[in-house]
């Protein structure tokens, strides 16, 4: 069995894969991946595994999991099954870089567009001849409510996910609306220009906004909160220890 891991900012989530198949998915602190890896390990026949660390793991803690699980860590060095035509390949996230994997190996052939709304909205586009071409990044739904609160004297913070009134009548319904409508707009905006280019286009709509993005979007999607995971699980395959 294979384990794959992504490390966020705040939270682990950590897959049991079974060739293809999820056979456990669990999310934890991130203060807690030691104990919560051993815990894995114990309850199933690891093999191996592959880490994505977007957030800062110490080497320390880094060196502890190596001892626990042979850990592929993955990195612009990771052997891949696409061609990375990105300008500056060295500064491509390991999040993005796993999204990809995932979308070939989902869709194979396909002009593929993966959405991830999470902390950050990050679009990524593959062709169907497997070439990454690279996307966009922009600000999440919380780090927009954060911004806002965090440079204006007044404004607070809110964290809703209820697209009630596109009119505001008050300030907190205001900035819910500008906010989420923004961000619903921007991403069928964004899709619309790739469709416009490539007529045959595939869209992925991935991350931790996935659910409330799924009812919003007018543009034809397939929703997958796991689906960078699954492109983990490809990356370890191909850089499997022998």
């Amino acid at each position: 069995m294979n384990l794959a891991v992504d490390v966020g900012n705040t939270r682990v989530k950590v897959a049991v894969f079974e060739n293809d198949s999820v056979v456990d998915l669990v999310v934890f602190d991130k203060r807690k991946i030691i104990s919560e890896i051993k815990k894995i390990v114990k309850s199933y026949s690891i093999t191996q595994g592959i880490i994505a660390n977007v957030a800062s793991i110490s080497e320390k803690k880094m060196a502890q999991l190596k001892k626990i699980v042979k850990f592929h860590v993955l990195s612009t060095q990771s052997k891949l099954a696409f061609t990375n035509l990105y300008k500056t390949p060295n500064t491509l996230g390991v999040d993005r870089i796993a999204l990809v994997a995932a979308a070939i190996k989902q869709y194979p052939n396909k002009n593929v567009l993966i959405v991830d709304a999470g902390t950050c909205i990050t679009f990524d586009f593959v062709n169907a001849k497997k070439e990454y071409l690279g996307g966009a990044i922009s600000p999440g739904i919380k780090l927009r409510y954060k911004a806002l609160n965090s440079f204006t004297a007044n404004l607070p913070l809110i964290a809703s996910l209820k697209l009630e009134n596109f009119i505001g009548k008050n300030t907190e319904e205001s900035i819910v609306s500008g906010v989420l409508n923004g961000v619903v707009k921007e991403i069928d905006g964004v899709i619309l220009g790739y469709k416009e280019q490539y007529l045959d286009l595939t869209v992925v709509l991935t991350g931790g906004d996935t659910n409330f993005l799924s009812k919003q979007l007018k543009s034809s999607i397939f929703a997958n909160q796991n689906f960078l995971l699954h492109g983990l699980n490809e990356i370890l395959k191909l850089n499997a220890y022998k």
